[in-house]
């Protein structure tokens, strides 16, 4: 029989309650998730395989989404380009937000220097617009998912470095932290076992929320060939590609529209459930 004093130490590893509005947004996601794994098992066609002589086809059982202008099946290409937007976005969220954990720790508990000289390094990359900043670096670099992700990510790491900082001056002056201290315990120690997991909660919620904003930034590139070079499945190439072919096949700009569409949706509400349930300022206490 286990103890009362086991509780707590179960409580971390039970998933959050996210409530209809994060389940749902959770289910987005997953199937945007095993759409872009299992990509080269579920697209009915090769995306990248050209059939000129059956180009812009309305959707039929051959095709559901139709064809482009090149007769690639649109619906394969919507399939890959979940893979590349998400591929994209993970990465480049994911690598600022370790940096910007990481670089935020070190702000907010180390001496007061070595903090005033990185809010200032924070800053001037804030004050960057990060369209034109993104302009500037394709431009110099070149367009490319390389690119791309090395602009989301310069532009990314203030903005979490900022969060963490904030998060970490809070928690340093808490009772805790100065019992830890009293007791002898290093600044390693303090860091990774007490300041560590108290601060990434707040993080996960905004990298979740971000994602759209990156998956969207990526299509817009692409869109203006800035981005995902073609022939790769980009839905910003796919969105460029029905433009170009408005009048004649309509469907293929909805087509390329869905995805994006769903894809802001389910982020979104994840991230407002993940807000809901780790988040316990939130919580209405009864009364």
């Amino acid at each position: 029989m286990s103890s009362a004093a086991d509780a707590p130490l179960r409580r971390p590893m039970r998933l959050p309650r996210l409530g209809p509005m994060g389940s749902t947004g959770a289910v987005l996601v997953a199937a945007f998730l095993l759409m872009a794994l299992f990509a080269p098992w579920i697209s009915p066609y090769d995306p990248l395989k050209l059939d000129v002589m059956n180009k812009l086809q309305d959707p039929s059982l051959a095709h559901w989404a139709g064809t482009d202008q090149l007769g690639r099946d649109t619906l394969s290409r919507l399939i890959w380009g979940a893979r590349t937007a998400l591929g994209i976005a993970l990465t480049s969220t994911g690598i600022a937000g370790a940096i910007g954990l990481v670089l935020g720790l070190i702000a907010g508990y180390g001496p007061r220097w070595l903090d005033g000289l990185l809010v200032l390094v924070f800053d001037s990359l804030s004050s960057l617009p990060m369209i034109m900043f993104a302009l500037a670096v394709i431009t110099v670099l070149g367009p490319g998912t390389a690119t791309l992700i090395l602009v989301i990510v310069l532009v990314s790491i203030p903005g979490y470095a900022r969060l963490i900082r904030a998060q970490t001056l809070t928690l340093k002056a808490a009772d805790f932290i100065q019992a830890e201290r009293t007791m002898g315990a290093g600044p390693a120690r303090i860091l990774l076992r007490h300041l560590l997991p108290n601060v990434v909660g707040p993080l996960v919620i905004v990298l979740s929320m971000d994602v759209p904003v990156v998956i969207m930034l990526e299509a817009g590139l692409s869109y203006l060939n800035l981005g995902v070079k073609p022939p790769t499945p980009s839905w910003g190439n796919i969105l460029y590609d029905g433009y170009t072919s408005l009048r004649q096949q309509p469907v293929l700009v909805a087509a390329a529209g869905v995805p994006l569409v769903l894809s802001t949706i389910g982020f979104t509400f994840l991230g407002e459930g993940l807000r809901d349930a780790l988040d316990p300022r939130l919580k209405v206490r009864p009364r």
